[in-house]
């Protein structure tokens, strides 16, 4: 590392309490030097700007693990392909971000915290380009697919399958970011609710969140026949290949998605595992896939499945919250161990089974990625914007009970 970490520490915390000027400052700045490169970014700018601040952190943050800070690095050169960033325009968002760090840096900017940053910001240029390059040598930055099934499973969700018009791989417990002809330039995380199909096909589970730019799109306003762009898969809660323990998936909301493709994939492996669904709504409305799931577990005998409710006395299943009946499932301690879902299901979750001794190399889940993509709507941000959570829902509402028609017949797993 050709810089001094800890001096860009300590220019950043300057720049903290200030950063919604400092950015919005950034931006201008790099708007008036190249006003082509306004078109890469979405019409509303709020939370473009809080992302940037986001990134930024995890970043400054990551500077004592070089590892982390390539794999980050590399990982948002990837990334911004799929909004047309070229090497060529680095250099205007290097000028001025150090344009900004010298308006706003304070005492802290001092000529060895503008050598520090110049060189930071070139190295990571040089990562971000090279990871870029790489992907495009094997893979385009977005996939066109056609909406080939909308099933609207309550007012405000829906599970929409995908053609993409050239294969897409990815892996069971992925997601992909989502992005509609009606709001172009603004991608959504989605994760992929099925393990990888012979027809390449993808279903997602969405929910529209009040307000919700792409979420209330894609609900209320795609049909069969229209066409989306997809990002590529991305996300590491997918299956430790070293493992053969039973699987305990643990799924809040539509945090179902990721968990039901888990399963599966299991079912479809051929392999003798056992693996135990729980499935956690406020009401037993809330369980808009029920059917599906137990067509699955039809086929794979050893897929059990147990529901939780919360606010619903009528309902057969456990009651309570994940985290309040972990101590009432089989064995927590002896299975792989997966959660998905709002943030702090996952985070209460997760610590309850830390008390129950389960070892934390045996617990998955997105807790990180899902707080990199969450994002708090401003209160100035345009009524109809749509925050950036996790790629499942933030919450569960209750939604309209299934339809036989709308099951998915599961193949029979080999012999």
């Amino acid at each position: 590392m050709s810089w001094e970490p800890r001096i860009i520490k300590e220019s950043f915390t300057w720049l903290e309490p200030i950063a919604d000027d400092a950015i919005a400052y950034f931006y201008g700045r790099l708007f008036a030097a190249e006003p082509r490169l306004r078109a890469l970014f979405p019409p509303a700018m709020d939370l473009q700007r809080d992302r940037l601040f986001r990134a930024l952190t995890a970043i400054v943050w990551s500077m004592d693990n070089p590892g982390a800070l390539a794999d980050r690095l590399g990982r948002l050169g990837r990334d911004h392909r799929r909004y047309g960033v070229l090497p060529e325009h680095y250099p205007a968002v290097g000028a001025a971000l150090i344009a900004t760090l010298r308006r706003f840096g304070g005492a802290a900017w001092t000529p060895e915290a503008e050598a520090a940053w110049t060189a930071a910001y070139r190295t990571a240029a040089e990562i971000m380009i090279a990871a870029a390059e790489r992907d495009a040598a094997h893979a385009p930055p977005w996939w066109v697919a056609e909406v080939t099934g909308h099933d609207r499973r309550a007012d405000d969700l829906a599970v929409l399958t995908l053609r993409p018009a050239r294969p897409l791989p990815f892996e069971a417990g992925q997601y992909v970011t989502v992005q509609v002809a009606r709001w172009p330039r603004i991608w959504r995380p989605y994760s992929i609710a099925g393990a990888p199909r012979p027809d390449g096909t993808l279903r997602l589970h969405v929910r529209a969140v009040p307000g919700g730019w792409v979420s209330g799109a894609l609900v209320r306003h795609t049909r069969p026949g229209q066409t989306v762009l997809l990002g590529p898969a991305a996300g590491t809660m997918t299956l430790d290949p070293g493992s053969r323990r039973d699987l305990l998936l643990i799924a809040g909301g539509t945090g179902l998605a990721p968990l039901k493709a888990l399963a599966e994939r299991v079912a479809l492996s051929g392999r003798d595992r056992g693996v135990h669904l729980v499935v956690a709504a406020r009401t037993g409305t809330g369980l808009y896939d029920m059917p599906d799931l137990l067509d699955l577990a039809a086929a794979y005998p050893r897929l059990r499945i147990t529901t939780v409710i919360s606010d619903d006395p009528d309902h057969d299943g456990l009651r309570g919250t994940p985290p309040g009946v972990l101590d009432r499932l089989p064995a927590p301690d002896e299975h792989e161990i997966y959660v998905a879902g709002p943030t702090e299901m996952i985070r209460s979750t997760v610590a309850a089974l830390q008390r129950l001794g389960v070892p934390p190399a045996r617990v998955h889940h997105d807790l990180l990625e899902a707080e990199h993509l969450e994002v708090k709507i401003p209160e100035t941000e345009p009524a109809d914007a749509e925050p950036v959570t996790s790629p499942h829902a933030p919450a569960e509402t209750p939604s309209s009970a299934d339809r036989p028609d709308r099951r998915t017949r599961w193949p029979t797993p080999p012999p």
